[in-house]
């Protein structure tokens, strides 16, 4: 549910024009996802890395678990690609965000076309991205990619 507790109860009605903006907000950042994604599809490392944080942290299924600053973010798609299936599968769906003025996060459920064995698999995987607004721009800052744990 979207609003805030009124003032007696302790909280400033949030004015229609933060409404406005938290909307615009969720735009951006759904439209940084997209080119993302599609930047993965089309092996673009250039579009890969835009938007992302110098700083960024990324957790991920395949080692290195974690990696810390641009570089080491970037390194990890040379291990990601060899082992896709081509034409590359990366979609996401149940998008879901959460935007502060310059803060946010989102959380979705990804697809992608892994090698495994010598065949095509389906992997189904979860992604959390957190998001800073720095300089008026919204800036990747931490991803976290996980599949459920096995027996």
């Amino acid at each position: 549910m979207l609003g805030y507790l009124n003032q007696k109860e302790g909280y400033a009605a949030m004015p229609n024009t933060d409404l406005k903006a938290r909307g615009d907000d969720e735009a951006v950042l759904r439209e940084l996802i997209a080119q993302w994604a599609k930047a993965v599809r089309d092996e673009d490392l250039t579009g890969v890395r835009a938007n992302h944080d110098p700083d960024i942290l990324m957790f991920d299924v395949p080692p290195p678990f974690l990696s810390r600053g641009l570089d080491a973010y970037m390194a990890t798609w040379q291990i990601f690609y060899p082992s896709q299936a081509r034409p590359i599968d990366f979609d996401f769906e149940e998008v879901e965000l959460t935007a502060g003025s310059d803060v946010a996060f989102a959380t979705a459920i990804g697809h992608c076309g892994h090698i495994e064995h010598g065949k095509r698999t389906d992997l189904k995987f979860r992604l959390t991205m957190g998001f800073r607004k720095r300089d008026g721009r919204w800036r990747i800052v931490h991803e976290h990619h996980s599949v459920p744990a096995t027996d």
